[in-house]
């Protein structure tokens, strides 16, 4: 069935408020094997009769967000049922509700609110029990405007989503599964996480594999230091995927789930009960930030160090000003000294280090801007490894690579261990 979605609000497109609601409806409408094919975004006002109407003769179903509200702005009930050519009518049941509410917050009832309760003829009401505007579901109608032909089925939700996220999932989807019923295939999406590696590489080499499995959609997303691989289909279509990106990639590979490296890192620290410390010049103490940005980092994640000026370098991890005079800041052995006087100031299994340039300046025809050396001191495993690479990028997108390979450098030698 097609499906399409009009996110009304003047504050979306002002650019004062982000509009999540197509991401959340996109991935909790899939298992049902409904797809959102079309998104528009409008302000209030009129236009919102003339997005509906265009979705005449093109779509099966229409989630309108927003406009049902009690202020002069919330007009979406109004042009809707107007263009349906149906009366509003108030809602006992709805009326009760509002006064309950309101009395619960010592309320008086006023006409702005009682808008809330008109509905037009023949509307089923959508309970809200997060807010006092109701969502409404109207059957196909005959649309004059449309030469008589028949509306989609128009489902009308509340805007905040507060009030929007518990409602489709407790009220809309179970109409929804109603209406599509033996008129949509569940379908399921796996986001196939593979890092620092070329986009062009990955899908050269898992595009034939993966589409030749059948009735699957396969897409790609570059980001900094990750390529992800979409995968649409049925259950076992995704498992067979799985099997093909992980052995095609298998130093690459690190999840299937939403979540992003860190995630991972963190969970084998958990699993292996090791600790890792960080010391970060030119990233500033991003690895330490994305470590902590996983709920139960601290078990794994005693400390991290912010060395940016040399002298910090020596007085909290120790690295010799020798090294320092003899090789720069920036460069393998001290980058290699970082490390393990880091390891060995947390008293932590692992340590990571970063140093490098992250520009527009400070660079030089041997260490030109983007170079960077990143190292990692185990417990037990000898001298520390130090990997060195050149980012072409600017500074934001430079610290998000580098803590990308810091991140992936310290996981692949846990899976090893392991």
């Amino acid at each position: 069935m097609r499906l399409e979605v009009i996110n009304t609000g003047t504050e979306l497109l002002l650019g004062s408020t982000l509009n999540t609601h197509l991401g959340f409806l996109g991935e909790t409408l899939l298992p049902l094997g409904l797809r959102v094919g079309r998104q528009v975004t409008i302000p209030d006002g009129e236009i919102i009769r003339d997005a509906v109407l265009e979705s005449v003769g093109r779509a099966d179903i229409v989630i309108v967000t927003g406009g049902l509200g009690p202020t002069s702005d919330d007009i979406t009930r109004e042009l809707i049922a107007e263009l349906l050519n149906l009366p509003l009518e108030e809602n006992e049941g709805v009326m009760r509700v509002i006064r309950l509410i309101l009395s619960r917050r010592n309320r008086e009832l006023n006409e702005q609110t009682r808008r809330q309760a008109m509905v037009p003829r023949g509307a089923t009401v959508l309970a809200n029990a997060w807010g006092t505007a109701p969502g409404l579901y109207l059957p196909p109608h005959p649309v004059a405007a449309a030469g008589g032909e028949l509306s989609p089925h128009l489902i009308l939700l509340p805007g905040p989503p507060r009030e929007l996220r518990p409602m489709v999932r407790e009220v809309v989807l179970p109409l929804l599964g109603s209406i599509c019923e033996g008129r949509t295939v569940p379908r399921g999406m796996r986001n196939f996480r593979i890092a620092n590696l070329g986009e062009s590489q990955v899908a050269a080499t898992v595009e034939e594999p993966i589409t030749s499995l059948g009735d699957v959609e396969l897409g790609y997303c570059a980001r900094a230091g990750e390529v992800i691989v979409r995968v649409l289909g049925t259950p076992e279509h995704l498992a067979a995927a799985e099997t093909i990106v992980s052995a095609a990639f298998p130093e690459n590979y690190y999840s299937a789930q939403e979540f992003p490296l860190e995630h991972t890192v963190v969970d084998l620290l958990t699993r292996m009960g090791q600790t890792v410390s960080t010391a970060e010049s030119c990233t500033g103490g991003l690895v330490a930030h994305r470590l902590t940005n996983v709920p139960g980092a601290s078990a794994v994640f005693p400390r991290g160090y912010v060395t940016y000026a040399n002298d910090a370098k020596t007085d909290i991890l120790g690295v010799p000003m020798e090294l320092l005079a003899n090789h720069g800041a920036v460069s393998a052995e001290v980058c290699a000294a970082m490390a393990e006087g880091c390891r060995a100031a947390a008293d932590t299994d692992h340590a990571l280090a970063l140093t490098g340039i992250a520009g527009p300046g400070g660079g030089s025809d041997v260490k030109p801007v983007g170079t960077v050396f990143i190292g990692l001191a185990s417990r037990g495993h000898g001298q520390p490894v130090v990997e060195h690479h050149i980012f072409n990028v600017e500074r934001e997108t430079f610290k998000q690579l580098a803590s990308q390979i810091a991140l992936d450098l310290l996981r692949r030698r846990l899976i090893r261990l392991i």
